[in-house]
């Protein structure tokens, strides 16, 4: 089932919560509501499911107005962070309340509940639980339980809100795996929110992120990773390294480090900001006359396969991180302390409120 939101706004006394989103989920993709606390993610998703209502605009299903639709009629499952599993009811219980609970024409036999609530134990892979209590899972099994219980009355619409973020990171990572294999069985439209970018880029088909009630910017996890919309996109989706220069004619500026920006031409000394993540650099020796940033390397982290290298710039700017192969790190046999210098391959340029333009890729070339 596809589902769109029009216009939708809400506002929780003077704090606005959705301000005027509009967005379409087709039907059985995988989506991830991504973004910091308080940005409007949940809102969002439980205004889809009926738990909440908006101030204004409409939620389609399939093409209909589903606005005023009871939750019970919109055929939505929902999962939540906490499970919210029945204490006193078994794993098979548990599954098999939604189908109990239906009206008695819907309802099916006791045979078919036993047969569907298995089955489903058979697709979470733990139908050997199904005599057991909700204590006496381990946090990863009541997830699956939860999210078993939710499509036992085969919903058009699943939507969970932040399903992981009471497990730790290697459990988390699992269930991830497992939940993107799943809906790919299943094929359900479903919708999740997250503040855990790994999570959304590793999980959705499409990800939308979020910030103070608006989109920021929607694509698939390559297209929002590769090419962020705004500062908060970049700034969001893992640890990046800042440098304020200004723009003029194609060129930024970078203390005494010129980067070409060839779709900032119509710049004029425009104040900038550059953006680039921690892989995106060559790191040498310093030698005097060579192009690039010079730095001191203050710690070096090489653990596992990726060394981290924290560097204080010469003009006491902002620190840079810097990450690269630690064999190749071992192999330069780089010394605490020591002068370098660090040349970004690539970084993405947005100019400061008061610039012309909007962003701009810049490469480490022949301008500097």
């Amino acid at each position: 089932m596809s589902i769109e939101v029009r216009n939708i706004s809400k506002r929780f006394g003077s704090f606005v919560a959705l301000d005027n989103v509009s967005l379409e989920f087709p039907t059985g993709e995988l989506v991830a509501l991504l973004g910091p606390s308080g940005c409007g993610k949940t809102t969002l998703l439980r205004i889809i499911a009926g738990l909440e209502t908006a101030d204004s605009g409409e939620v389609h299903f399939h093409g209909e107005d589903a606005s005023d639709r009871d939750v019970r009629e919109r055929k939505v499952g929902f999962v939540f962070q906490h499970y919210a599993l029945f204490r006193h009811m078994t794993v098979f219980e548990n599954i098999a309340f939604g189908l109990r609970v239906k009206p008695r024409r819907e309802r099916p036999s006791k045979e078919a509940i036993r047969d569907k609530v298995m089955s489903l134990l058979k697709l979470v892979q733990l139908d050997w639980l199904a005599d057991r209590y909700p204590s006496q899972l381990s946090g990863g099994q009541r997830q699956r339980i939860a999210l078993a219980r939710a499509l036992a009355v085969e919903p058009k619409v699943l939507l969970l809100d932040e399903p992981f973020g009471a497990l730790d990171a290697k459990v988390r990572k699992e269930l991830r795996r497992w939940l993107r294999r799943l809906h790919d069985e299943i094929h359900v439209t479903s919708i999740f929110v997250t503040h855990d970018q790994e999570e959304a880029l590793e999980v959705a088909d499409r990800v939308v992120l979020m910030n103070h009630g608006r989109i920021e910017q929607l694509g698939t996890p390559e297209e929002v990773y590769e090419s962020p919309a705004s500062p908060f996109v970049f700034g969001f989706l893992g640890h990046v390294n800042l440098f304020h220069g200004r723009v003029h004619d194609g060129v930024m500026n970078v203390g005494d480090v010129a980067l070409d920006a060839p779709d900032q031409a119509d710049a004029k000394n425009a104040p900038a900001v550059g953006y680039a993540r921690p892989h995106e650099f060559d790191v040498d020796r310093y030698s005097p006359g060579q192009p690039g940033i010079r730095v001191k390397l203050l710690r070096a982290l090489a653990v596992g396969p990726v060394a981290r290298l924290e560097l204080e710039r010469d003009d006491n700017a902002e620190m840079i991180e810097v990450e690269m192969p630690t064999a190749l790190y071992r192999e330069l046999k780089f010394a605490e302390g020591e002068t370098l210098l660090v040349k970004p391959k690539r970084m993405q340029v947005f100019l400061k409120p008061d610039g012309v333009g909007a962003s701009s890729t810049v490469s480490y070339g022949e301008a500097i």
